[in-house]
């Protein structure tokens, strides 16, 4: 694996301190305790590669001016056989430092020898990292919330797992509690309104089912619904399917049994149409974890004992509680209710001492919805209770989705009438315009969504713009193999003629890949990559504008050649990492 720049700004800090060693044995500066100073990448090129502060830092140890310690500390740098050529000494003691002809044409080479895996660091060194992400209630269909979630925490996981961490994807589903007692109601108010002599009725009119369960859908007065219970057309389009399979026999067994009846045909239903529309996502989980084996296994109660012995619990009109105050939440909050059922905080909680202690990953990874704000205090409070470091527990904060066309808000699919799906949105805008706008800023950002922009075929839509400079990279390689001009990957001596400040500047920013990936990971925050390829297109676009390859003579043709290659090898990596397509045509 290689990182050029990390390389070369390791080699300077040596280098710098090489040079501090040689003046402290030549009796020049006095031996101090080495202070803390940056190596930083300037924005304006004009101030070099690198710039450091060293001499600013050793300013007030060595009581001299920053100017004289940077002149001495240039006087004794050794820069022969390094990745610099140059130092220059800028304001009142920044050392800046332009790296070398070789360097850039070392990049090149080691960039098309690497293919596939330039990019990957390992930075991770192989620590396990759970990615918990979308986890939509299974008693319905997932809302454009959930294509967020999932375009994000699978970017991430992609990122975490190129920066060299051990990476798993995973899906929690919520088969127990209140939502299924309240999936179970609701199945089973629409099989009695079915079996009921209007149900009848309407069923005899409409032998296409989608029109039924539309028309019941609107009928709220002859099939009305109470408050607490999910409204939604697909209730009811299992409900016929129930009734379809078991007709009116159900109607005399008891409440219970009907909706456990119901629940059993229709969960499963539901589970699997959220993997096969997550698997269209491109989103492929490594485990599908259910709520129900830690009521189950007994996880639930060992949890609830485990908090008794911290001492972090207390009792109160029947109901026992957790002090999560202790740990900064706003106010404490229940576990256990008087009746003996316990609260949803429960199972969570043990969902993540799953996560941390029985399967033992390093860092577990939630990404959670815009009004989880108030969970993550809680949570984290009994991590900490139960004597799990608290900061092995990373919870993202996704803000919501503003879906935009024709330059208005866009809130309502065609055929229900309620909030757009993920599957709705999928038949709005290919794929890669999902997975990649939804990556264009950072989690814990509004977004709006431009459904027109996402499926426009110009440069001022983000994806296609890098998904054509791939393109048009592969066509310049195509076009010149036909004209007798094959692509040779050249050793870096013979790519010392790349010397224009385009060619310069593009080989640059494709050697920050690595980096980037490295900030990506620890910033939990995959928009740095779409921000990458933008920015690795654009720079493409301007070389090769400006630097003829075509027409060129020979030995600069092939050199340039090379670089198309290492361009087109960074671009097809950060697409790869994202699970966009790389079209070699458009």
């Amino acid at each position: 694996m290689i990182n050029p720049i990390k390389e070369a700004s390791d080699e300077l800090r040596e280098m710098l301190m090489s040079a501090v060693g040689r003046l402290v044995s030549e009796g020049k500066i006095e031996a101090v305790p080495l202070p803390a100073f940056n190596i930083e990448i300037p924005q304006d090129k004009s101030h070099g590669d690198f710039a450091s502060n060293i001499a600013m830092a050793f300013a007030k140890p060595l009581k001299s001016a920053p100017r004289k310690i940077a002149e001495m500390l240039n006087e004794a740098l050794i820069l022969e056989g390094s990745s610099f050529d140059r130092a220059e000494i800028a304001g009142p003691g920044f050392i800046n430092f332009f790296l070398s002809k070789r360097w850039f044409s070392k990049v090149v080479a080691d960039v098309c020898a690497e293919k596939e895996n330039f990019g990957r660091t390992d930075t991770g060194a192989g620590k396990k990292i759970l990615v918990e992400y979308v986890s939509a209630n299974p008693t319905g269909p997932m809302h454009i919330g959930n294509a967020r979630g999932g375009a994000i925490g699978d970017c991430l996981s992609s990122v975490l797992d190129w920066a060299g961490y051990e990476v798993k994807r995973e899906f929690y589903v919520n088969d127990a509690g209140n939502q299924i007692d309240k999936f179970g109601k609701s199945l089973d108010l629409r099989y009695c309104q079915l079996c009921s002599e209007n149900g009848q009725a309407l069923m005899k009119k409409f032998s296409n089912d989608e029109e039924l369960c539309q028309a019941i859908y609107n009928d709220a007065e002859t099939f009305p619904m109470p408050e607490d219970v999910y409204l939604g057309a697909d209730i009811i389009a299992h409900a016929k399917k129930f009734y379809d399979e078991n007709g009116s026999s159900c109607i005399d067994k008891t409440e219970e049994e009907r909706r456990g009846a119901l629940v059993a045909m229709a969960l499963p239903k539901n589970i699997a149409k959220l993997e096969s529309d997550l698997l269209k996502y491109r989103i492929r989980y490594d485990n599908w974890f259910r709520e129900s084996s830690l009521h189950n296994s007994g996880a639930v109660k060992e949890i609830i004992e485990l908090l008794k012995k911290s001492g972090h619990t207390y009792e109160q009109e029947g109901a026992l509680w957790f002090r999560s105050t202790d740990f900064g939440d706003e106010k404490d909050r229940v576990l256990l209710r008087a009746n003996g059922v316990p609260t949803y905080f429960v199972p969570d909680i043990a969902y993540h001492y799953n996560k941390l202690v029985t399967r033992g990953f390093d860092k577990a990874i939630d990404i959670l919805g815009a009004d989880h704000h108030g969970y993550i205090p809680r949570m984290k409070g009994a991590m900490q209770a139960l004597g799990i470091d608290p900061n092995r527990l990373e919870m993202l904060i996704m803000q919501m989705v503003r879906l935009v066309k024709d330059g208005e808000t866009y809130k309502l699919s065609k055929r229900s009438g309620k909030a757009v799906t993920l599957e709705t949105l999928l038949d709005e805008v290919p794929i890669d315009a999902a997975r990649y706008f939804f990556n264009l800023r950072e989690a814990n950002s509004q977004f709006e969504f431009d459904l027109d922009l996402a499926i426009e075929q110009s440069s001022k839509n983000p994806v296609y713009y890098v998904q054509y400079a791939h393109a048009r990279i592969c066509s310049i390689i195509r076009n010149l193999e036909a004209e007798g001009h094959s692509l040779e990957i050249l050793p870096a001596d013979k790519l010392d003629v790349l010397e224009t400040s385009e060619e310069r500047e593009l080989i640059r920013y494709i050697a920050s890949l690595p980096n980037t990936v490295d900030m990506a990971a620890k910033d939990y925050d995959p928009a740095k990559i779409t921000k990458y390829t933008q920015e690795l297109a654009a720079l493409f676009h301007k070389f090769y504008d400006k630097c003829r390859i075509k027409d060129a003579e020979e030995p600069l043709l092939k050199a340039r050649l090379c670089l198309c290659q290492a361009a087109k090898t960074a671009l097809k990596n950060t697409l790869d990492m994202l699970k966009i397509d790389c079209p070699e045509k458009m």
